[in-house]
């Protein structure tokens, strides 16, 4: 976890972390594909929703499905196709959310466990403040959370896409960094091309919230084995 103190100094990662992260992304899918099979502790079948990154679909998460589904968990995407941020009014579109979400889980009886990628952790941890008694935890990979600024390299891809930039004030800043009322760990890696590593860090401690460190890229973190196994590891606790 990172101090009041150092979390005001947080830059974006620098220019050479962006454009080395394909390459590193790549590396890690060949190190996911031809590596040894996992050795984890069998799923007790909970449902696990993955929620893509920005301007990604299901496809983005299918290596992280396969693993889940491997592992005995039921595992799927969020169903709403390409992930281009929230749509209109905030609370309505989480709500809309919610709804198809609960509907996906129409035939479990166990709660959920909600991964989110990038900007889809930011559904993941919002939807399960809506969503407590369905939900067990909440897993996300590379999502700043903590963070008061843009201290991303992906403005421009958010400002193509919804033809604006991405605006913070001290309202919102505050209740993204509230973390739900349930277990909740944040994956994040110090060598992350896209967001700044501090603003995934939890700021105060708190027997409900893990900030877990890997090594790796951005946009390998959905095959990343060091992310795999505390996936694993949380999905089993």
């Amino acid at each position: 976890m990172i101090s009041k103190s150092r979390a005001l100094k947080i830059q974006r990662p620098s220019l050479s972390l962006l454009m080395s992260e394909p390459f590193r992304a790549m590396t890690e899918l060949a190190g996911y594909s031809l590596g040894k099979p996992y050795s984890a502790k069998p799923g007790d079948g909970h449902p696990v929703i993955l929620f893509p990154g920005l301007g990604a679909d299901g496809r983005s998460v299918a290596p992280l499905r396969a693993f889940c589904n491997s592992l005995g968990y039921d595992a799927f995407d969020w169903g709403q196709g390409f992930n281009l941020g929230p749509k209109g009014d905030l609370d309505g579109w989480l709500d809309s959310i919610k709804s198809r979400i609960v509907d996906l889980l129409s035939d479990h009886t166990q709660p959920a466990t909600l991964i989110g990628w990038s900007l889809g952790g930011f559904y993941a941890r919002e939807l399960a403040k809506l969503m407590a008694p369905h939900v067990r935890e909440v897993i996300t990979l590379g999502t700043p959370f903590n963070a008061e600024a843009d201290h991303t390299n992906v403005g421009w891809l958010f400002r193509l896409i919804n033809g604006s930039p991405l605006a913070y004030d001290p309202a919102l800043s505050q209740r993204l960094r509230t973390p739900p009322p349930i277990h909740t760990t944040s994956i994040y890696s110090r060598s992350d091309g896209v967001v700044s590593w501090k603003t995934c860090c939890h700021l105060e401690r708190s027997d409900l919230v893990h900030d877990i460190e890997i090594r790796g890229s951005h946009l390998g973190m959905g095959w990343n084995r060091d992310v795999l196994a505390a996936i694993a590891n949380r999905l089993a606790q």
